[in-house]
């Protein structure tokens, strides 16, 4: 009986740079439910070329993961090839393509084609939020439980924010001496 693979094979990525723009080709498999092995080539975020190739008809390979294994990386280096060779040179995309870091000049965005706006509708008074639905405490989760269940309710901190950590409890030992403090309080009774 034919082995046959549940998950689909991990897949190739790479940066590759050409005539000073950065490729990223990348292969993957769609597993035995869907077998394709699908390859892109991508500039700038936008895909130049694709190939997908199905694998149906070897489903019943003795070794199927590692048969699409290889039909990957033959696809993967078939792209990158491709790419060297300069299949792709003249291929030109009809959106703007930034190379990792490249920020749009203003120019080009001045360009680009404004979006209709919506017309603008006269804000309404803002309905007051409902009041909070208190949950029995079964149905919520322990942290919620003891945090609601603390005898000391949380602090305002310096900026303004309720908070239940120690701030106040920083000092300017370091840790070892902490730990030995700590240690050394252990065996005394409170």
């Amino acid at each position: 009986m034919a082995k046959t693979f549940e998950k689909a094979v991990t897949g190739f990525n790479h940066n590759i740079k050409h005539k000073g723009k950065v490729y990223h080709v990348q292969t993957e498999d769609s597993g035995v439910n869907n077998p394709h092995i699908i390859t892109h080539l991508f500039v700038g975020g936008n895909i130049l070329a694709s190939k997908k190739t199905s694998y149906a008809d070897i489903l019943n390979a003795e070794n199927l993961a590692e048969v699409v294994r290889e039909l990957m990386e033959e696809q993967h280096k078939e792209m990158l090839r491709n790419l060297i060779n300069g299949v792709y040179d003249n291929y030109e995309s009809t959106v703007r393509s930034y190379q990792p870091g490249q920020l749009a000049t203003d120019a080009e965005m001045a360009a680009q084609p404004k979006l209709p706006q919506a017309p603008v509708q006269q804000p309404r008074p803002p309905t007051p939020p409902p009041p909070p639905a208190v949950a029995p405490a079964s149905l919520l989760p322990p942290e919620v439980a003891a945090a609601r269940a603390l005898k000391e309710k949380p602090r305002i901190n310096e900026v303004g924010v309720e908070t239940l950590f120690g701030e106040d409890l920083i000092s300017e030992k370091s840790l070892d001496e902490v730990i030995l403090s700590y240690l050394a309080s252990e065996g005394e009774p409170s």
